[in-house]
């Protein structure tokens, strides 16, 4: 239906903002923003039109193109009222977002200009209000109505990442295609509007070791087998690209550095066959003989390695641990050693990772051995005698210079140096015996009595004799002499006796009893024949009977 002539405003949208844009817009959306000047009382979506039929008011949403740098403001659009004659009645005004400002009103001509250039990006949308009044009255012709002007978006914002620098960590010998991180670019262009938010991203350093999917920013590895060992950083370089990467479209850069992390794909490895190691026969349990060490380019708990020793016939006398801080096997002895019975030790060694990869399990298997050779040093022993003690005898009352015995030692070392004897001199203080230094014989030099001293009990000391070395090497050994004895002693009367009998006795009445004491051993002692004395031996008053 037609509209009704009387009081009638209607507004007309002249987007002649729309010219300076580069790209038209769609028949589809300008269809969509045109204005009808037909319809009903109804509320309209966004670029509907919006008609009242008391007011007259025909209202649409007017645009402006962003960031235009022309000499002359740019028209906006135009608003008229069919009661306007041109007679100059009419006033417009204009109010609200921007009024006076940014928007300026011919309110002769109803012209709107846009007097500064405008940002999307800072500003989408004004809403203003529109007013025609008697310019002489200033009189209302109509109740003020509101409109919005948009601004339309340019591709003016090139694409930013949301960091400058990323880093990312993947596994070497990753399979391709595996994710290693998301880079996301923003644009502050208008999404909805074209093509100059739409974002394609590209590698422009970094191949052909990676690769980025171009709608989600997904950077992938692209080659198998990638090796941390010989390669362990890698420096990637990737373009965000709006208009759908299209010529003509603006562009932003990050960088992304890529560290590959380490699996263990490497089995440890002995840099040598064989290892030489010695050991002094002086050695004690637990001292450290020497380390070997396997070398593996992993690292953290992949490159660690234990040692054992898995054969060789010095195993009993040696152990291998592990030092865990340089990662070496330290090899360390278990039992005495003794240079005159073995010369020397071999060992098989094995060293082995801790911790195995499964998925790499093909790469190995994840040891290693050497064999360790380990010879003994002689070292400078004391001599030894043949007996821990020696017990000899001798006679008491022997002549001077009697053998009493022989002790003997020897040098354990290879070089079998002449032992030298000698008496511990605070074991004899009274020298009843002499060693002969260079044989071992033992003398004595004074008479014994078995009755002073039954047993003699001297040390004697046995001493290597070195041309070339001040310090000599002694041992010393317990020898015990037992005194024999000999008859050499009467026997005594115990007491001297006196006995009183009655004279009435009566015959064999015992009336005392002697005994007699003996200073030798028993075997000549106490075995005792008591016997009167000649000159009283055939008193007829007395007899003496011997009880042996």
């Amino acid at each position: 239906p037609k509209m009704k002539e009387d009081n009638c405003l209607h507004a007309a949208l002249i987007c002649l903002g729309m010219l300076y844009y580069s790209h038209a817009v769609t028949t589809e959306k300008l269809n969509h923003a045109r204005p009808s000047l037909h319809g009903h009382h109804e509320k309209g979506k966004e670029g509907q039109v919006l008609h009242r039929s008391k007011r007259g008011w025909v209202w649409n949403q007017f645009f402006v193109i962003e960031e235009y740098t022309g000499p002359d403001p740019v028209l906006v659009g135009r608003l008229h009222s069919d009661i306007d004659s041109g007679d100059g009645n009419i006033k417009y005004i204009l109010s609200g977002e921007g009024a006076g400002i940014i928007f300026v009103i011919d309110d002769k001509s109803g012209n709107i200009h846009a007097t500064k250039t405008l940002d999307r990006e800072e500003r989408a949308q004004y809403t203003l209000t529109a007013q025609a009044v008697d310019r002489n009255t200033n009189r209302p012709l109509e109740p003020p109505s509101e409109f919005i002007v948009k601004v339309q978006d340019i591709n003016d914002n090139p694409p930013e990442f949301l960091h400058e620098n990323y880093h990312a960590n993947v596994p070497e010998r990753s399979n391709v295609g595996t994710s290693v991180i998301q880079v996301t670019a923003s644009d502050a262009d208008d999404p909805t509007y074209g093509n100059s938010a739409k974002l394609v991203y590209s590698i422009l350093e970094g191949q052909p070791y990676f690769s980025v999917e171009a709608q989600t920013g997904i950077i992938r590895t692209a080659l198998p087998n990638m090796d941390r060992e010989a390669k362990e950083e890698y420096h990637v370089v990737i373009q965000a690209k709006d208009m759908g990467g299209h010529m003509g479209g603006l562009s932003g850069t990050t960088k992304v550095t890529i560290t590959l992390t380490d699996v263990n794909d490497n089995p440890p490895k002995f840099p040598q066959s064989v290892y030489q190691m010695s050991v002094s026969e002086a050695a004690v349990p637990g001292e450290e003989v020497g380390r070997v060490k396997a070398k593996d380019p992993d690292i953290g708990e992949n490159g660690l390695v234990a040692y054992s020793i898995i054969d060789g016939d010095g195993m009993d006398m040696f152990e291998i641990t592990t030092d865990y801080e340089t990662q070496e096997g330290v090899v360390k002895l278990k039992k005495l050693l003794d240079f005159e019975t073995k010369k020397s030790y071999s060992l098989k060694v094995e060293a082995a990772n801790v911790h195995i990869d499964p998925k790499f399990i093909s790469n190995g298997p994840f040891k290693d051995t050497v064999t360790v050779k380990i010879s003994v040093e002689d070292a400078d022993e004391p001599p030894v005698f043949l007996k821990p003690s020696y017990i000899f005898e001798v006679q008491e009352n022997a002549a001077s210079g009697t053998v009493v015995g022989k002790v003997h030692a020897k040098d354990p070392d290879a070089a079998n140096s002449a032992i030298r004897y000698s008496i511990d001199r605070h074991t004899d203080l009274e020298r009843y015996f002499i060693i002969n230094a260079e044989d071992g014989n033992i003398k004595t030099i004074k008479a014994l009595d078995r009755e002073e001293i039954a047993w003699h009990n001297i040390s004697v000391f046995a001493v290597e004799v070195h041309k070339q070395h001040q310090e000599h090497q002694e041992a010393k050994v317990p020898v015990a002499i037992k005194v024999v004895d000999v008859n050499d002693n009467a026997p005594k009367f115990a007491a001297a006796y006196e006995a009183f009998v009655c004279e009435n006795a009566r015959s064999n009445q015992q009336f005392i009893t002697i005994s007699a004491d003996d200073k030798d051993d028993s075997a000549n002692g106490p075995r005792f024949i008591f016997s009167l004395p000649p000159e009283i031996i055939h008193n007829p008053n007395f007899t003496l009977r011997d009880n042996r």
